[in-house]
């Protein structure tokens, strides 16, 4: 086992109404003037914004609505935030939806004491060391944001999809997550945030490092108890027990927990990225669901033993009278056959990404990653073309 320091300063409040908590929050956090950040118009139209905007109200923290977050967030966004931030000269960010709000508030939240661009943070050019203060409404169990002090956006001009990570810089002060609000995702969405947090789980679960049994428990716990109430979602979207534990579940995976003393691998988020960026329209968690298995694959014929007791404690395939090989690639089918059960697709034709793109999307991945991605078994570009094929 690595050395490790785990730092999980979040707040999180938890269960119904916890959403009404927000500004009793924000002004406890010494917010006065926030940014109330959020996606396209469902937190408006199903009411969660003005309840939201009431509560700061009422705990006397002024409120500045900034929405039009799309999926995959791009740097536009992020640049208007940052101008009326500082026009506002507001003090805190509050995000109230996803992955993609809370990644495009963080930037936000980074950019307005910066003196210099904020894509710099992005670039490696410089590191974050002071952001404002951001609070989280969580309405979509996936990314994991409002745990973590990640950051994912795409620059439009290039279509590079680049993420940061701080220690503490940008991991929310206070999270409110109520499963309540998660009720009317469509199928395809919550299949997709499973998908999404299963990856951010394996991630660190593949990885060099030895003596990590703890660690390894940890998340092959996780992995089973999402395979178990996944499908309880599906089935009957107001389970409440059921996406409370989706809720929990996504949060735990992104919140460092699963990584402790781990070398953490993050190739198939990088690989899946230059999907996404190259193609807005695919969700991320879509994405993963057929690039995972694809790596996994490569994997099982290159370094089986990690796969293998995968396969074995998270999806029960017996090893007896097969090889390391035989066995890991039986997870590898237990996984992909899962995802399809949710709706996922597990191929790139059926996100739209053709062979032809391949080339293109290798060339950019390695520009952005450099010439070697992961840790568990080091890629270079040939390797992670490979992988591109194998999830055709």
């Amino acid at each position: 086992m690595n050395n490790f320091t785990y730092c999980a300063p979040t707040e999180y409040i938890f269960g119904r109404d916890a959403e009404l908590k927000v500004g009793k929050l924000a002004a406890n956090a010494g917010m006065t003037k926030v940014l109330v950040v959020y996606g396209q118009g469902s937190v408006v139209r199903n009411g969660l914004l003005d309840r939201v905007l009431t509560c700061l109200t009422e705990a006397g923290v002024s409120s500045v609505p900034f929405g039009g977050v799309q999926p995959n967030p791009i740097d536009t966004k992020v640049y208007e935030g940052i101008e009326i931030g500082r026009t506002e000269k507001i003090d805190g960010i509050i995000a109230v939806g996803g992955g993609s709000a809370i990644d495009t508030a963080k930037a936000i939240a980074a950019g307005i004491p910066y003196d210099g661009d904020f894509w710099d943070f992005f670039i490696g050019k410089r590191v974050v060391t002071e952001a404002l203060p951001v609070g989280v409404v969580l309405t979509i169990p996936a990314a994991g944001s409002e745990g973590s002090g990640n950051s994912v956006i795409t620059g439009t001009k290039d279509h590079k999809k680049i993420s940061i990570r701080t220690d503490r810089a940008l991991r929310p002060v206070f999270s409110c997550l109520n499963p309540v609000l998660t009720y009317t995702l469509p199928p395809f969405q919550t299949a997709c945030g499973v998908s999404d947090m299963m990856a951010h789980i394996m991630e660190r679960y593949f990885s060099p490092t030895q003596g990590v049994e703890v660690t390894d428990h940890i998340s092959e716990g996780l992995l089973k108890a999402i395979i178990e109430v996944a499908p309880k979602v599906m089935a009957a979207p107001e389970d409440y027990d059921a996406r409370a534990s989706i809720m929990w579940s996504g949060t735990l995976a992104h919140n460092g927990l699963c990584g402790t003393g781990c070398a953490e691998d993050w190739s198939s988020h990088a690989i899946e990225h230059e999907i996404s960026a190259l193609y807005p329209n695919v969700a991320h968690g879509a994405g993963l669901a057929v690039i995972f298995p694809a790596w996994l694959t490569y994997m099982a014929e290159h370094k089986p033993a990690k796969v293998a007791q995968f396969a074995e404690r998270v999806f029960g395939i017996s090893p007896e009278g097969k090889s390391e090989q035989e066995t890991a690639l039986g997870g590898v089918a237990a996984l992909r056959n899962f995802f399809r059960s949710l709706g996922l697709p597990t191929t790139l034709g059926e996100l739209g990404v053709s062979a032809e793109d391949i080339p293109t999307l290798t060339a950019n991945l390695h520009d952005t990653k450099g010439e070697m991605l992961g840790s568990y078994l080091p890629l270079g570009a040939s390797e992670t073309e490979k992988v591109y094929r194998l999830a055709l």
